[in-house]
């Protein structure tokens, strides 16, 4: 089974006291690269919180962003008059105009309003709500996570079955040139015997000519040309790599890199022992369906 490296998950919670939205994007990464946007009072759980992420993600580029907001208060509707700083502010205006000989009226009740704290602004009201006591418990908020994560998991999941089909349809053509190479290589033989009984009889007459020698030469050629071995290693890798791809086990990117490799290699030695234009011809074919092998798997976790 197959997980995508990319996904998305979120969960939303709201109450009369607050409203909370987890979100966790995750794009490709060889490890793991967390980034976390916390409200201030979560910031002491930063460590339980990425420690979290990182047992049930293992690798991607991942941010985890927790949004936190509490409703609109009374505040909201518009001023709130603070009548006890009105009046203290009054009598103090009133009384420095009488020790000045000012006269007192309308305009020291204008001049009251404008001083600070007679009218709170939207910051010292908002300011004035946020209790500490009443911010919620990482215990209360910790629950999003744990979804955002479970559905985080699930499109990684969907996503990596849309991958490893891709990915499949990619082996089974390389099986189909193999098979093709398989098919053609007793023609492929054929032809070089053809060629090296035809410098044999031209070797023979030559009065130089040592058979001892010529043999040993002979064999060492035939073994260079035979590709019996990584047909069959080829095969056995296909084998090995579709046989990955339907583990359990979650994280199997790695391994598939690896096992691509080693395929790529049989497929490079057949392609430079067979002396062969049609073998060269199916060779490319399969290195072309193993790149798109080795693009998709950098998407696979």
């Amino acid at each position: 089974m197959l997980f995508s490296m990319t996904g998305f998950g979120q969960a939303r919670r709201e109450t009369e006291r607050y409203a909370a939205t987890a979100e966790l994007r995750s794009l490709n990464s060889k490890t793991l690269d967390l980034t976390l946007r916390l409200p201030r009072f979560l910031q002491a759980h930063e460590l339980d919180i990425r420690q979290q992420i990182t047992k049930a993600l293992l690798r991607g580029k991942v941010n985890f962003n927790l949004d936190f907001s509490r409703p609109a208060g009374p505040a909201a509707a518009g001023p709130v008059l603070n009548q006890a700083a009105l009046k203290a502010a009054y009598h103090e205006l009133q009384r420095t105009a009488q020790s000045l000989g000012l006269p007192v009226g309308e305009a020291t009740l204008l001049a009251a309003l404008r001083l600070p704290g007679v009218v709170p602004t939207p910051a010292e009201a908002a300011q004035a709500e946020n209790i500490p006591a009443d911010e919620p418990t990482w215990a209360e908020l910790q629950p999003l996570l744990t979804e955002a994560l479970a559905a985080m998991q699930q499109f990684r999941q969907d996503e990596g079955a849309t991958l490893q089909q891709e990915i499949l349809g990619y082996v089974a053509t390389i099986r189909q040139q193999l098979a093709a190479v398989e098919q053609h290589d007793p023609q492929r033989i054929l032809h070089v015997r053809q060629r090296l009984n035809a410098h044999l009889a031209e070797l023979t007459q030559h009065e130089q000519f040592n058979a001892t020698r010529f043999e040993q030469e002979v064999l060492y050629y035939i073994e260079k040309l035979d590709i019996a071995e990584e047909k069959v290693r080829l095969a056995a890798h296909l084998d090995y790599f579709e046989l990955a791809t339907r583990q359990p086990d979650e994280a199997v990117g790695k391994k598939l890199g690896f096992l691509a490799q080693e395929i790529g290699r049989e497929i490079n030695t057949i392609g430079s022992k067979a002396n062969d234009a049609t073998v060269q011809h199916l060779v490319v074919g399969m290195k072309e369906e193993l790149e798109k092998v080795k693009e998709q798997l950098n998407n696979i976790l």
